[in-house]
């Protein structure tokens, strides 16, 4: 029978066994003898275990683009700009002297010796299918040239079909006779958040198989390099290079296939943009099915409900889209809607500026009713309009020909602006689908005109929602009306109408 004091000798070196063994595991995981570590040790490892896990998912899907132009001398992705230090191809050939800017937005393509001499480009994709399908940008495969995708276990094969949307720069390509592709998973990119770890990958400067990290910035960026534009933008590292690849959320979802940079030295300076997924598979499947993106249309010019606006229209400011112009036979016109409507939401779906309207329009089902929420005149509205398939050359606009030369034109000081009667002859050298209203002939620099947004050859067609045809209708619209509450001009020029707002400031 054993004592107490065998049962206290007993306890305590149960006690100190525990102990030591604590120790012990403390030593492995800390060898050095540094600190334990700490709770917030615990959670940077947990987050790095997320990344290693994201990157393990999705890097076998991950692809090298190789793309050497058939003939470098005419080929645009031969032409070669010096850029950053270092020769680049130019993707956009002629239109980059005349855009400078360009330079720092859009992502370039490291070069690399080719066959015979030849100037090639590399970039990056993401196999969306087992069966070969692979999901890029359009700049990466542009040019008509080889395209060869080499794979992170090495393997190399060449692109049999090669499909792209200059309007979102998205392109897929095709691969035959390679097996045991994995797929990458895709993601929603509408339940993106800003603040979201995200993760870049690709080949930038052809480096292989490169993963960055970072965190969404902001959505819905429109940074003018593309019609469509509806960027994710990160600070996750993105370089030349790295176009085309994906960008992955924790759970080793595609959320965006990156597309440019903001640089002045053309690397990475933490602001980098990313088509979202769901608009990239949405294109992606139509080019796999049509070959080409059928979209449909309204056939309206649309502009952002601005503070200044919703005053004039008494609606909440960046809630609804303003129309400023029906074009004529269109889906729009026929449903009945008007110049100064307010579309709210389309088909249920509530929208906030010009961007997600027309991202759901060119995806409605053709010939099918879709219900539009409005509000005309300060009151709601609801209407049916039927979508038509827009056509191929629908939204290009001439440029202006040359500004108005007349003599006939009259001051309005106080505006800071001169404007002249419009005729048949002065819109067709504007470029101006209008027969009726006044022409902008100067705007005085810092004027409220000037500060409105009025420039010299503009055509405004209406004061406060009423015509005007002339001058002197001009003239008589503008009597009486106070600057401190903001005067509504509907505008016209070659790219289509649009409302704006005279205002004195206090």
């Amino acid at each position: 029978m054993r004592t107490r004091s065998q049962f206290w000798f007993y306890g305590v070196a149960l006690a100190l066994a525990v102990a030591a063994l604590g120790a012990w595991a403390i030593a492995q995981d800390n060898p050095r003898g540094d600190k334990p570590p700490t709770v917030a040790h615990g959670y940077a490892k947990q987050l790095s275990t997320a990344f290693r896990a994201a990157a393990d998912e999705v890097l076998p899907a991950v692809v090298m683009i190789k793309n050497i132009p058939k003939v470098a001398e005419s080929s645009p992705r031969a032409e070669l700009r010096q850029f950053g230090g270092e020769m680049w191809p130019s993707p956009f050939g002629d239109l980059m002297p005349n855009n400078p800017e360009l330079r720092r937005f859009f992502e370039e393509v490291p070069s690399f010796p080719g066959p015979q001499g030849r100037a090639a480009g590399i970039g990056s994709g993401v196999i969306i299918d087992p069966s070969g399908v692979i999901l890029t940008n359009r700049h990466v495969v542009e040019g008509g040239g080889e395209i060869t995708v080499r794979l992170l276990d090495g393997r190399e094969f060449t692109a049999t079909d090669v499909k792209s949307d200059p309007k979102t720069d998205i392109a897929v390509i095709r691969i035959q006779g390679a097996k045991d592709l994995k797929a990458a998973r895709l993601g929603d990119s509408d339940e993106v958040a800003v603040g979201d770890w995200v993760l870049a990958l690709g080949q930038p400067f052809g480096l292989e198989g490169t993963v960055t990290a970072g965190i969404v910035s902001a959505k819905g960026r429109g940074i003018g390099i593309t019609d469509r534009e509806n960027f994710i933008q990160t600070d996750a590292a993105i370089n030349p290079g790295n176009s085309g690849g994906p960008l992955v959320n924790l759970d080793g979802e595609v959320i965006g296939i990156n597309t440019a940079i903001s640089s002045q030295s053309g690397g990475y300076q933490g602001v980098g943009f990313a088509v979202p997924v769901n608009l990239a598979n949405w294109v992606s499947r139509e080019l796999i099915d049509h070959g080409v993106v059928r979209r449909a249309y309204l056939g309206v010019a649309i502009q952002p409900v601005t503070h200044q606006l919703a005053e004039q229209f008494n609606v909440e400011t960046n809630k609804g889209v303003l129309v400023a112009n029906v074009q004529e036979g269109t889906p729009a016109a026929k449903a009945g809607l008007k110049a100064g409507d307010v579309i709210v939401s389309f088909e249920g779906t509530a929208v906030s500026n010009p961007a997600e309207l027309q991202g759901l329009v060119e995806k409605a089902k053709v010939g099918q009713k879709q219900k539009l929420s409005i509000i005309r005149d300060g009151k709601p509205l609801s209407i049916d309009v039927t979508c038509l398939e827009m056509p191929q050359e629908y939204g290009l606009s001439r440029n202006s020909k040359s500004e108005s030369t007349t003599p006939q034109q009259s001051q309005f000081d106080k505006l800071g602006l001169a404007v002249e009667d419009l005729t048949a002859d002065v819109a067709e050298q504007l470029g101006v689908k209008a027969d009726r209203g006044v022409v902008i002939t100067n705007v005085e620099p810092g004027s409220i005109a000037d500060l409105a947004g009025l420039r010299p050859g503009l055509v405004i067609a209406e004061v406060n929602r009423k015509a005007v045809n002339s001058v002197n209708e001009f003239r008589e619209a503008l009597k009486d009306q106070e600057l401190e509450k903001g005067i509504l001009l509907l505008v016209r020029d070659g790219a289509g109408a649009r409302f704006l707002v005279l205002r004195a400031r206090g």
